[in-house]
């Protein structure tokens, strides 16, 4: 039994008894499994991810040694009860009836903190809680963010208007009320919408985000960022993700969904190079930034489908091309298409390190890559939202033996190696003939289309 099983062991009072702490826990919904001691809490989730990934081997669920407030995003919906008082919280499962909420077991508590100091300002300051039903008033949500490592917080007020009355003076009552804040940001969100943030957003205090350490690397936090909620198990993750892939410094590893590229960094320091890939431009954005800020400079991000780079990819030659050896995929919830697990068979890395957050899809996916000569070694599931029903995993998928032949001795790898050999031998031509040439030309380019700037690998060659 490994270090982070044994601290299962040592949980928190509290969650151990698995007293329902919580006065509204079935409305809120958001805790569904409030009321069991948090080692039955892992024992379930273990029986849940082995129904559905079949026959692999599961290792047991590592938990926290402190399952409470360890959500270090919070987002509190603001509105009136039907007396006109104004509360805040969180809206009832599948409603947008706001159910009050003072503080939560597994929130931030110095975010719940502040979020109850905001709704008791609002009246001093003649500030209007936003009306769905009717479009009036100006204050919808409020957003805290908190850092784990650093501290920082970061407050976001999400407006109906990007006016705020007396915005100077309320940032000060708010700050002399909890001077941990280091930034405040009013976000603009004048559309009728069930999205939280809009896109505009309009610094009122500090800069504009906070920062926090991971694995190693520091990361720039702002208010539309994608960030795991759970700091403390997210490292834990990503150490069972570096383990599985093996990696020895000679490696060419791609990170697919790399979102801002905290996988994709984590590997650079065990890698040869690293090539990230987002769809999403402004996380791209991010992840370039936060590579230059953590000096690495042998990973690269590619604005495109994950899918359709790799599939292009593929394309290329094998004898042509540095063969790509491990690929992180961490997909959403719905986990991935048909299509995008069609192209990482094409590509044929040696191993496949998958991270998912839904057991259901995750085991649909490994049974498309058992299928197409993949074996799948092993399971460990990290638990990174106690008391809610969720289980992130973490698997180790490795080309069979026979894959790996028929990959290495491909009609298309030896018919190109035949073809070239004879020419040579003939004199007819150096490299091929001019049709193969200029459809390799079109694959190479292919492959490295919709590049943003990026850092450049320490080899100073760009193979993709």
């Amino acid at each position: 039994m490994g270090k982070e099983q044994k601290n299962v062991c040592a949980q928190h009072k509290g969650a151990e008894r698995g007293q329902g702490a919580c006065p509204v826990a079935k409305k809120c919904g958001g805790c569904q499994l409030q009321g069991i001691p948090y080692r039955k809490q892992l024992d379930q989730k273990h029986a849940l991810v082995k129904q559905c990934v079949g026959d692999v081997r599961v290792l047991p669920p590592i938990g926290m040694t402190d399952p409470l407030h360890y959500r270090n995003k919070v987002h509190a919906a603001f509105g009136r009860d039907r007396k006109g008082n104004v509360i805040c919280g969180v809206y009832e499962s599948g409603t947008h009836r706001i159910v009050p909420v003072e503080s939560c077991m597994i929130e931030d508590a110095r975010a719940d903190a502040i979020i109850a100091t905001i709704r008791g300002l609002l009246k001093s300051f003649k500030i209007k809680t936003y009306d769905e039903d009717s479009g009036y008033g100006l204050l919808r949500h409020v957003m805290v963010r908190t850092a784990h490592a650093t501290g920082e917080i970061l407050v976001v007020l999400v407006l109906a208007s990007p006016i705020l009355p007396a915005k100077n003076n309320f940032v000060k009552a708010l700050r002399a009320a909890h001077p941990e804040i280091t930034s405040i940001v009013l976000n603009v969100n004048d559309r009728r919408t069930s999205m939280v943030l809009g896109e505009r957003n309009i610094l009122l205090y500090g800069k504009g985000y906070i920062e926090d350490e991971l694995c190693g690397n520091r990361y720039r936090i702002s208010p539309n960022s994608f960030y795991q909620v759970n700091a403390v198990q997210t490292a834990v993750l990503y150490k069972k993700a570096m383990e599985y892939a093996h990696l020895t410094g000679k490696e060419t590893v791609i990170d697919a969904y790399c979102g801002i590229g905290t996988i994709g960094m984590t590997a650079a320091a065990h890698a040869k190079q690293v090539i990230g890939v987002e769809l999403n431009p402004s996380a791209v954005k991010d992840a370039i930034a936060n590579a230059k800020r953590n000096g690495c400079k042998n990973i690269s991000f590619y604005n495109e489908d994950a899918g359709n780079y790799m599939r292009k990819l593929a394309s290329v030659p094998a004898r042509e091309r540095v063969p790509v050896d491990v690929v992180f995929m961490d997909p959403p919830r719905r986990g991935s298409s048909e299509t995008f697990l069609e192209a990482v068979t094409l590509l044929a890395p040696r191993r496949v390190v998958y991270i998912s957050c839904d057991p259901h899809t995750l085991g649909r996916d490994l049974d498309y890559m058992r299928k197409h000569g993949y074996r799948i070694m092993e399971c460990q599931p990290v638990d990174m939202f106690p008391y809610t029903d969720d289980i992130e995993n973490v698997v180790l998928l490795e080309k069979t033996k026979t894959e790996r032949k028929r990959t290495k001795n491909g009609l298309e790898i030896e018919r190109t190696g035949k073809r070239n050999e004879s020419e040579r031998k003939s004199g007819t031509s150096k490299s091929g003939n001019r049709r193969h040439q200029e459809e390799l030309r079109k694959a190479r380019a292919a492959a490295g289309s919709r590049r943003p700037e990026a850092s450049k690998p320490k080899s100073g060659k760009r193979t993709h």
